[in-house]
C-alpha cells in the first residue's frame, strides 16, 4: 500500500511539473530576419579545451568592456554539486579583467521558471555556459522563465558564450544529448536552446577524432547547419555571419557540399565530391562564413601583400 502511494505521489508531482512548466513555453518566431544567428547581440561558441586571448578579448568587447561588463557563468552543465565550482568564475576575472562575475546555477525547473531567480540575469550583459554534460542545461533551463530572459539579454545587445557543454546547447538540435554518455550522438535529449537556429554543434572535434560524425545526420537533416570546432577554437555569430577565432579549425556540414552539389557517380550512385572536396570544410581563424547564403565570405587584400604570418601555438 505504501509503494502504490508514494508512485501516486510521484506521478502527481510529475503532472503538476509537465504543466507548470508549459505556463510559459519558449517559442522560436516563425518569421525571422535571420536564418541561423541571432537577430540581436552576440555568440561565441568555443569547442573546450582552453581559450586563446583573441577568445577572450573578444568576450570582454561584447560584453561591454571591463569596467561595464556583468557576466553570469552558468555551471548547470557540472551537475547538482556545480553552484560551489567558481574556477571558471575566477579565470574570467584573471584573463579578462572584469570583476563583476557571479554563478548562475539551479537544476531546478521550477526554481528557473521564477520572477526571482532570473533578477540577474535582467541585469547582466553577458553569459557564460560552462562546460559538463548539456543534457543538464536542458533539463534546468529549457521552456523556462530564464530561458526567455537568455533570449531577451541577446535582444538588448548582449552576448552569450559558452564552451564544451556550453557550445553545444546553443544550437537548435541538441548534439550527445544522451543521459547515458556522450558516444551516444543523438539521445534522450535533442531539444537545445536555439541560441543559433536551425543548427546542430559539437565540440573537441579533432581531439576525439568527431569528424565524421555530423555527416550522415546532415544528410538526413537539410534543413541544418552543421558545425564541429576544434578546442580552444571559436565561432562569433552576429546576425547570419559566423568569424573563427582561436587556435585551431572549424568544421562546416552542409548538405549541399555533403552530397557534392547533387551531383552522382552514375554507376554505384555515392556522392561525387569533385564539387566540395569533401563532405565537409574546415575554416581557421579570421576566416568569416555567411550562415544564410551558405558560403565563404572572401576577405578582401591589399595589393602588393605577398606577406605570410606565423604564429607561435604556446600560449
Amino acid at each position: 500500500m505504501k509503494k502504490i502511494v508514494i508512485l501516486s505521489i510521484a506521478i502527481f508531482a510529475v503532472s503538476c511539473l509537465s504543466v507548470f512548466a508549459q505556463k510559459s513555453p519558449i517559442t522560436i518566431n516563425k518569421i525571422s530576419t535571420t536564418v541561423h544567428g541571432p537577430e540581436k547581440g552576440s555568440l561565441i561558441i568555443i569547442g573546450g579545451g582552453g581559450f586563446t586571448p583573441a577568445i577572450w578579448s573578444k568576450f570582454t568587447e561584447l560584453a561591454g568592456g571591463k569596467e561595464k561588463a556583468n557576466v553570469l557563468v552558468v555551471t548547470t552543465a557540472a551537475g547538482d554539486s556545480a553552484e560551489l565550482i567558481t574556477e571558471t568564475v575566477n579565470l574570467i576575472k584573471k584573463e579578462t579583467g572584469i570583476q563583476n562575475v557571479h554563478v548562475l546555477h539551479t537544476g531546478d525547473l521550477l526554481v528557473a521558471n521564477s520572477e526571482k531567480f532570473i533578477k540577474p540575469i535582467n541585469q547582466a550583459t553577458a553569459i557564460f555556459f560552462d562546460g559538463g554534460r548539456q543534457w543538464h542545461i536542458a533539463d534546468s533551463y529549457l521552456n523556462t522563465l530564464t530561458h526567455q530572459a537568455f533570449r531577451d539579454l541577446l535582444n538588448r545587445g548582449g552576448v552569450i558564450a559558452g564552451t564544451s557543454a556550453g557550445a553545444t546547447i546553443q544550437g537548435s538540435f541538441l548534439w550527445r544529448g544522451d543521459t547515458k554518455g556522450s558516444e551516444v550522438l543523438i539521445g534522450d535529449h535533442t531539444q537545445g536552446l536555439g541560441f543559433l537556429k536551425n543548427a546542430v554543434i559539437d565540440q573537441h572535434l579533432l581531439t576525439r577524432n568527431r569528424e565524421f560524425d555530423l555527416i550522415d545526420f546532415i544528410k538526413k537533416s537539410p534543413e541544418l547547419i552543421g558545425i564541429g570546432l576544434e578546442q580552444a577554437t571559436a565561432i562569433v555569430v552576429q546576425r547570419d555571419t559566423l568569424e573563427v577565432i582561436g587556435k585551431s579549425y572549424v568544421a562546416i556540414y552542409d548538405y549541399n557540399t555533403i552530397i557534392g552539389n547533387g551531383v552522382k557517380h552514375v554507376n554505384n550512385g555515392k556522392e561525387n565530391y569533385e564539387a566540395s572536396n569533401g563532405p565537409f570544410f574546415f575554416l581557421h581563424e579570421g576566416q568569416k562564413y555567411d550562415l544564410a547564403k551558405r558560403q565563404i565570405i572572401e576577405q578582401p587584400r591589399n595589393k602588393g601583400d605577398h606577406s605570410t604570418t606565423v604564429t607561435d601555438d604556446d600560449e
